[in-house]
């Protein structure tokens, strides 16, 4: 199966062993607490933020949050300026899933750019920011 026609829960599959290889890794993503299949998965949905389709860039941001590594946090901030507006959204509240305090200053950007109905959702995220800090 191809991965655009994978299910649409992109976080219940691994991708393949040869999806990814050291030559095509993004360096200084990954993050070393992880093991190697997850340091994998990690890399796989940070490259996915870059694909043509907008669908997958979705999906990407999505398992990014639902993975909640902070190595995702610099790509997904890049992602913020997406073409589409679902995977901006999808982003800000991926990288509020992860709680990491260097998307504060992107997402307040983002908020001022929005309409009110996605100045929610970046609202959401940025209150979930703080909330992950304060339990630090």
């Amino acid at each position: 199966m191809e991965e655009q026609d994978a299910p649409q829960n992109p976080v219940s599959g691994i991708p393949g062993s040869g999806d990814l290889s050291a030559d095509n890794e993004i360096p200084g993503h990954a993050s070393r607490d992880l093991p190697q299949d997850q340091n994998e998965r990690l890399e796989h949905f940070i490259q996915m933020l870059t694909d043509d389709n907008e669908g997958n860039r979705w999906k990407a941001a999505e398992s990014l949050g639902r993975i909640g590594d902070p190595a995702a946090v610099d790509p997904l901030i890049d992602a913020l300026w997406d073409d589409d507006s679902r995977v901006r959204l999808k982003t800000a509240w991926a990288l509020g899933q992860i709680g990491d305090q260097r998307a504060i200053r992107p997402l307040q950007r983002l908020y001022r750019m929005e309409n009110e109905g996605a100045q929610e959702i970046i609202a959401q995220a940025l209150e979930e920011i703080k909330h992950r800090m304060s339990l630090q």
